[in-house]
């Protein structure tokens, strides 16, 4: 093995351990710097494989800070890097997807810093010529919803002569919609307390197993298992493509492979593959046991309805 391909190895190996560092709010922003400090040193003189595993891990962090953090600094952190590396990458795919990812990071911080703070909460006061020491308690949820039914409806749109409607009148409904919304979201919520065990076991189950995830096959991906993919292969939790050499992907039992970062959180919350839904076994005894009484009960239904189709069941 010549010495360059052993330093490609070494800076795949420290990429992908910087990769696993992004998931963590603690340590992203010292495994971006490093990944920078990589990419400024090292880049150049890569070999075109570990140039992909670098395009891999740069995305991974436009990845993330689209769907997970949001900080300033993360995000001005986030653009650098991947303003860094669309000038040193030469692939023109490559280098638009990069410029326009921290394009759109410099957006979101513009339009964060264009904020400006709510008002005040206006607390009220129970009768006329009271003042409250403390604030007032919040009002229960049917009586927000009811008010905002009763301004929805008394907010109408007006129209001018030429039929325009009112920008102000718009925005005043979507503000009020939405609070609706967050409203009955908040009620819903509420109700999953006063479910059935077995209703409530069948809407959310529990996450899975974490000795099962553990011990998940991890795919090391070479170039026979990046033409299995094929080409449009992507994770289907982050939206990135598969099928970069050197990687490693996760396997689920039903063969469905996935970036590990990606699965783990999905698997911290969910018992199932995002993609077919084939279930892992859980911790949660009353959840699995649950899930054997539905089997059983599923065979009686399904031998009930064969025996009827049968005629065995049948009296002349």
């Amino acid at each position: 093995m010549t010495t360059s391909s052993i330093d490609d190895q070494t800076l795949i190996n420290q990429l992908q351990l910087l990769r696993s560092q992004l998931n963590k709010k603690q340590s992203f922003e010292s495994a971006v710097s490093s990944i920078k400090s990589i990419l400024l040193n090292s880049y150049s003189s890569s070999s075109s494989s570990t140039k992909k595993v670098f395009y891999d891990v740069v995305s991974r962090v436009a990845t993330v800070l689209r769907t997970r953090y949001t900080p300033p600094g993360f995000l001005l952190a986030g653009a650098d890097l991947l303003d860094t590396a669309s000038r040193l990458s030469s692939d023109p795919a490559e280098v638009s997807h990069l410029s326009s990812s921290a394009a759109a990071l410099r957006h979101s911080l513009h339009l964060d810093d264009d904020e400006t703070p709510p008002p005040p909460r206006n607390n009220g006061y129970l009768f006329e010529g009271h003042l409250t020491v403390d604030s007032e308690p919040p009002q229960p949820n049917w009586l927000i919803q009811q008010n905002l039914i009763t301004a929805l409806a008394s907010a109408q749109p007006q129209t001018d002569s030429n039929n325009s409607v009112d920008d102000n009148d718009v925005n005043g409904m979507g503000s009020l919609l939405r609070g609706l919304v967050e409203s009955l979201e908040v009620s819903m919520e509420g109700l999953e307390d006063l479910l059935p065990a077995d209703i409530a076991a069948r809407r959310a189950a529990p996450p899975a197993s974490k000795a099962v995830v553990e011990k998940l096959p991890v795919v090391k991906v070479d170039e026979a298992v990046a033409l299995k993919l094929g080409e449009e292969a992507e994770c289907c939790i982050c939206k990135e493509k598969l099928r970069v050499v050197g990687s490693e992907m996760q396997e689920m039992p039903c063969n469905h492979l996935f970036h590990p970062p990606c699965l783990k959180p999905w698997l911290d919350e969910h018992n199932s593959c995002p993609i077919c839904r084939h279930e892992l076994p859980t911790d949660d005894h009353k959840y699995e046991s649950w899930k054997e009484r539905e089997m059983e009960l599923e065979e009686e239904r399904r031998g009930a309805a064969n025996a009827v189709r049968g005629g065995e069941f049948m009296y002349i």
